[in-house]
Parts: C-alpha cells; sequence; structure tokens
C-alpha cells in the first residue's frame, strides 16, 4: 500500500481526529451509565477503536500491532452487536443467532495467524500475495456476517427498540460497510488503496458521532428528516450522477471498438443533454411531474404544513396600495397550495347570487348569471366536500355532486376543483382551481388542506364583509347623529318661539315686549342661518376656526339670547380670554342653559359665572332644577339619543362636552337631585396657548 504525501498527512489528520472522537464518546458514556452490559461493551469497542486509530496516526496502518488491535476492535464490536439484543429481551431467545456470532467471531480470530503467516513469509512473493487475498476474504466476510446481524437486530426489533437502536445502528452499519467495499477493492485488486484507507479515520469520527446522539436520552425524538428542498436538490444531483455515469460507460464501451467513437459519444451526450435542457427544462409540465414524483416516493406527506403556511399568510398579508384586493389574494392563495395554473372566487351579490369577485391567472373564464345554483349552496353547507370536476365528469355521484354541479362547469375541461369556503356552516363563497400542469387525481391530503385553507379565507373574508358593513353603518350613524342635532336645534328654536307665542297673547300691547319680540325673532332667524351653516361642521377636527374669545362678552351675549323667554343672569364675569371656536362654544354654551331652563321651574333663574384661574378660564351654568341622579349622570347624560325629558333628543350635554373636547377644553357636571345641577367649562387661556412651552424653548436653545 503506498500513499501520496498528501494523503499520508490527511490519513494522520484524520485518524487523530477518529481517536479523540472515540476516545470522548467512551468516557461521555463511562461517566453517565456503564452498568449495563452493552453500554460497557460499547465503552470497551470504542477504546479499542481510539486505540487503534492512534496506532494507525503513529506508525501507519497495515503494521502488525495496528492488525492485532484491528482484530480485537472487530470482536469487541461484534460483542456489541449480541448485546444490543437485549434492548426488547430477545438475549435470552436467540439461540439460532449465537453460531452465526461464533461463526464470525472465529473467521476473525484467524486474522492474526495469517498476518504472522504472511510476515514470517515475507520472502516468498507468491504466499505474501496469497495471505494478502485471503486476509481481504476474511476481512471482507466479517463484514458479511456483522452486516447480516446487524440486519437481524433492526429487522426483528418492536417499534419502540427501534427507536432507541436507530443511531447505533446507523454506525455500526456505517464501519461495517466501509470495512466491506474497502477490502472487496483490495481483494479484487491485490493491493490496498490507500485513498481509501486514508479514509477510515473519517467513517470512525461520524460513527462515533452518532453512538454519542444515540447515547442521549431523547435519541428516540430525533428523526433525520431533509427538507422538501434538500430531496429534490439532492435527487436533481442523483440525476445529474447517473448522466455522467451512463455516458462514460457507453463512452468507455464504445472506445474499445476502436477510433474515436469515444469522443463522438461524447459530444453526442452533450449535444442531447443541450437539447433537452433548452426543451424540457423550461417545461412546467415537466418541472411538475418530477415533483409530483418526488412527492409521492420520497415522503410521507405531499405537502410541506410549515412552508405552505407561511406561504399562504404572507400571501394574503400582503399589503401597501400596489397590492390585489382580498378576493384576489385569496384565490390566489388556494391555487398556489394546489399548484394550480389559476383560481376564481365567487363571492355573494348585492342580490345574493355568487358572483366573480376575484381571480388570478384567469380572467377569460367565462361565468354565467345565477352560476351556482341552490343545489350546489346547499349540498357545499351540508358536507364541505371539496368538488374534483373529473370525477364529477366520470359520473362519481357519491354527495349528489351530479344533481348540483352546473353543466357549464362540466364543459370547461380547464375546471379542475371547487373549494367551498364555510364560515359557521354558511357558505362564504366558491373558489374555482384551473387545472394544474400535470393532471392528477386529488387525494385525502388534498381534500383536507383545501378544506382548512377554505374555512381560513372564509374567516378572512367573513371579517372583511363585517368591517365593510360596520363602515357603511358607521356613515349612516353619523349622517343620523347630524340630522338628530339639527332637530335638537330645531325643538329649541321651536320652544322660544311657542313661549314667546304664548307672552305675546298676554303683552302685546306692552312696547317693550314688542321690541324684545323683534329682538328673539330676529336672532332665532340668525340661528337658523348659522345651523345651517353648520351643518357641515358636525364630526370635524375642533382645531379649525379656533380664536381669541372673550368669555364674558359671550355669556353676555347667551344671556341677552334668552330675553323674554326665562331668566338667565350673569352673576360673575372675570376677564377671561380663551382659545376656541366661537360659534361651536356658543353653540354649546346654548345647550347647556337650555338644559337649565327646561329642568327649572317657571321664572327661577340660570346663573352663569366666569372665572379665571390663570392657566384656565371657566364658565359655570347653575340652576336650581330637579338635578340629577349619580347613576344618570355617569350612565346616561353624555349618551347620545338618551333623555330624561318627555319627548328629548339626547342631543344638548352630548354634543356640548364634545365641541369643547374638540377644543382642547373640558365639561364637568354636578348634580344632586332636588338641588340643582352645575355645569362648567373649562378652556385653556388664550395668552398660555400663544407662549411656547419651557421645554420648547429648551430644545430651541439646544
Amino acid at each position: 500500500m503506498e500513499m501520496t504525501p498528501a494523503w499520508t498527512l490527511t490519513a494522520f489528520a484524520l485518524n487523530l481526529v477518529a481517536a479523540i472522537a472515540s476516545a470522548l464518546v467512551a468516557v461521555i458514556l463511562w461517566r453517565k451509565d456503564s452498568g449495563r452490559r452493552e453500554r460497557a461493551a460499547m465503552i470497551v469497542a470504542l477504546a479499542l477503536t481510539a486505540a487503534w486509530c492512534a496506532t494507525n496516526a503513529a506508525w501507519g496502518p497495515g503494521t502488525v500491532f495496528a492488525s492485532m488491535l484491528e482484530t480485537a476492535r472487530n470482536l469487541a464490536w461484534i460483542v456489541v452487536v449480541y448485546r444490543l439484543f437485549a434492548n426488547d429481551g430477545r438475549d435470552v431467545s436467540i439461540a439460532p443467532i449465537r453460531p452465526l456470532v461464533l461463526s464470525i467471531a472465529f473467521v476473525e480470530c484467524l486474522q492474526p495467524a495469517v498476518t504472522m503467516l504472511g510476515l514470517r513469509l515475507a520472502a516468498t512473493e507468491k504466499i505474501h500475495d496469497v495471505a494478502f487475498s485471503v486476509s481481504s476474504m476474511l476481512h471482507a466476510l466479517v463484514s458479511i456476517g456483522a452486516l447480516v446481524l446487524l440486519h437481524n437486530l433492526y429487522a426483528g426489533a418492536s417499534a419502540v427498540s427501534r427507536q432507541i437502536l436507530r443511531w447505533p445502528a446507523a454506525a455500526l452499519g456505517l464501519m461495517w460497510g466501509y470495512q466491506l467495499n474497502l477490502y472487496t477493492i483490495a481483494w479484487f485488486a491485490q493491493s490496498t488503496p490507500g485513498e481509501l484507507t486514508g479514509l477510515r479515520g473519517l467513517v470512525v469520527t461520524a460513527a462515533a458521532l452518532l453512538f454519542a446522539i444515540g447515547a442521549n436520552g431523547r435519541a428516540a425524538d430525533i428523526r433525520l428528516a431533509p427538507s422538501r428542498t434538500v430531496a429534490f436538490q439532492t435527487l436533481s444531483l442523483l440525476l445529474i450522477g447517473a448522466y455522467l455515469l451512463a455516458m462514460m460507460l457507453i463512452s468507455q464501451s464504445l472506445s474499445l471498438l476502436g477510433g474515436d467513437f469515444g469522443r463522438l459519444t461524447q459530444v453526442g451526450f452533450l449535444l442531447a443533454a443541450a437539447i433537452a435542457a433548452l426543451l424540457w427544462l423550461p417545461s412546467a409540465r415537466l418541472r411538475g411531474w418530477v415533483r409530483m414524483k418526488a412527492l409521492k416516493h420520497l415522503f410521507q406527506h405531499r405537502y410541506d404544513y410549515r412552508a405552505e403556511w407561511l406561504r399562504f399568510t404572507a400571501t394574503i398579508g400582503r399589503a401597501g396600495p400596489d397590492a390585489p384586493a382580498l378576493p384576489d389574494r385569496a384565490a390566489q392563495a388556494l391555487a398556489d397550495i394546489a399548484e394550480s395554473q389559476g383560481a376564481v372566487l365567487l363571492l355573494p351579490g348585492d342580490d345574493g347570487e355568487l358572483e366573480i369577485a376575484g381571480s388570478w391567472q384567469w380572467r377569460e373564464i367565462a361565468v354565467p348569471p345565477q352560476c351556482c345554483p341552490s343545489d350546489l349552496v346547499a349540498m357545499f353547507e351540508r358536507t364541505g366536500v371539496v368538488v374534483e370536476l373529473d370525477q364529477v365528469r366520470a359520473g362519481s355521484d357519491e354527495f349528489g355532486e351530479q344533481a348540483a354541479v352546473p353543466a357549464w362547469m362540466r364543459q370547461d375541461l380547464k375546471i379542475w376543483a371547487l373549494v367551498p369556503l364555510l364560515h359557521f356552516g354558511r357558505l362564504v363563497g366558491v373558489t374555482i382551481l384551473a387545472r394544474p400542469p400535470v393532471a392528477r387525481q386529488l387525494d385525502w391530503e388534498d381534500f383536507d388542506l383545501l378544506k382548512v385553507v377554505g374555512g381560513q379565507l372564509a374567516s378572512y373574508l367573513a371579517e372583511q364583509a363585517g368591517h365593510e358593513a360596520l363602515t357603511e353603518a358607521n356613515r349612516f350613524d353619523e349622517f343620523n347623529r347630524r340630522i338628530a342635532f339639527v332637530m335638537h336645534d330645531i325643538k329649541n328654536l321651536a320652544s322660544q318661539l311657542s313661549l314667546l307665542a304664548r307672552n305675546a297673547q298676554k303683552h302685546a300691547d306692552n312696547p317693550e315686549f314688542r321690541k324684545d319680540m323683534l329682538v328673539t325673532l330676529t336672532k332665532s332667524a340668525e340661528k337658523l342661518n348659522a345651523l345651517l351653516a353648520r351643518l357641515g361642521r358636525y364630526g370635524a377636527a375642533g382645531h379649525a376656526g379656533r380664536s381669541r374669545v372673550d368669555l364674558v362678552a359671550l355669556a353676555r351675549r347667551v344671556t341677552e339670547r334668552f330675553n323674554g323667554i326665562h331668566p338667565v343672569e350673569l352673576t360673575r364675569a372675570d376677564v377671561c380670554h380663551v382659545l376656541a371656536d366661537p360659534d361651536g362654544l356658543e353653540q354649546a354654551l346654548v345647550h347647556l342653559v337650555q338644559n337649565g331652563v327646561d329642568a327649572s321651574e317657571p321664572g327661577m333663574p340660570v346663573y352663569l359665572d366666569v372665572t379665571c384661574d390663570g392657566l384656565r378660564g371657566s364658565l359655570q351654568v347653575v340652576d336650581a332644577g330637579h338635578g340629577m341622579s349619580p347613576q344618570f349622570v355617569r350612565d346616561s347624560l353624555f349618551k347620545p339619543f338618551v333623555s330624561s325629558k318627555d319627548g328629548g333628543f339626547g342631543i344638548g350635554a352630548f354634543e356640548a362636552r364634545e365641541l369643547v373636547r374638540a377644543m382642547g377644553g373640558r365639561l364637568d357636571v354636578d348634580s344632586r337631585e332636588g338641588l340643582g345641577t352645575r355645569f362648567t367649562v373649562q378652556l385653556p387661556l388664550a395668552a398660555v396657548q400663544a407662549q411656547p412651552s419651557t421645554k420648547t424653548i429648551e430644545s430651541e436653545a439646544a
């Protein structure tokens, strides 16, 4: 056996690493549990393997000491295999196995004798060659026997024991398989291949790692499960390797005929491969066929559910101005899962009939009016089954689909499947899937996944429909609220005019009354005009139109407004200028005063107080009327359309609070039943709002 200096250095490094790895695993097993018989045998075998690898690294393979250690190592691993039968109690009932174990051990024990004979008669070349052939054959026979024994160990184990034996069996199979390959080649070639001999250290290291994994207490739960991407790449590499091997064999075979047949064959293969790549590799049909075969034969499940769910979530959750509408995304999500070439989503229209709401890569489909009859809708809601149109065309009628599926769906051969979208047993929509590039029959896994995804899509679509309905209801609510505000203001004007008409019957001859009546009528007309101008401002932001407002002047205008209607008095008038919307603040104050007037007895005045604390201005509306209970103030006062007055709209206090809040202020209420009520409007002073805050000044200075 001769190796180049590079391979000699590689063999030294690999054997040294293998010795260290075997020794470490032996120490780990000894510290963990050395009481079990198979563990003790494994520790001894790993220790002998470490010694053998260290000998190969020190003096090189092929020495007498290395050969003796290899025999000891092999015998130890045979004992390990025998002891592993004890995992499920088969060590007491394996009488047929013991002759095989003894035979393997006997053959291995012949190795030292053959080695010593080869050394003693090394001067005779023919005898040396015979000794080498016998040694290689004995090594191969031991490997075969060990593999047979290992097969019996794993194949006859129970399901639970296989989970435990998986990793040790893989390690032993790797070692014995490599040894069989090495010595078979050596026997045929009459020389030990140096490269394969140098790589034995790598094989031993891998086996030691597998033993370490098997020693883990959770080894039974560890599974080697390559992803579909890795599997497809591995399959591609195997196909490429098979192509290269076929090309090499054919070209070498033709080269035996003489001439340039070998080179001609290689060029022909290259030309054929280029043509195949240009014609077939871009084909979606070919890629689909390869994927279908790989999924069918390489995996227990057709779908990688984690990848499918991530893709589904990414498609449905796509956002942005350029993102398709939700119905289009829903159609694409189902088509991606089924590898369909297109999809159409049918949702109920205004009349309740299903119609096209979204599509993906299928604009040309012709969907007639009333595309889904009531029988099909009833079948979907009753069974929730995914309908495969090829089965319907073939005459299948398991769920009554022959009578339910309309004729236009049967006639369009591109339609492949119908997926119902059910939400709480109600049909939200139907997805029509186009035929995939490679036609196949749906199986149980397709049906289950499409049902689950259909239910998830139904929940998204139902949520969107509910959101749209809520938005529309909010728009109508805003419209109704504006109308209610208008009616409330008109009701206040009507009350004032009615009171004015009653007083006119008594005081029509009084010139002062006629003067006040004229003023009141003028102000009522102005108020109606202002009401019309304010209709567009309800619901708008309160920052528009904010300016400096004199609270005292505003309070005096309100008191004058109620002259001749009900006594309203300004009892305190501190100088106070706030930042507010003049019209909105006056409207809020009129609401509060009107509430005080309505709650008070005739002739009992309502008082207005204007105060200032240096930061905020306050305007109080105080009456001595009926008052309100704490429960009514907490639960009903500021709720629209809830009123304690007969015929009231429940709008005044609510609108007043919203108007004040929109200006950056607040409205507080303090009421006692039988004593009266105090409303307090607080607003920021105009001077304070105009000055920059301390933090702003500091930040600008910084």
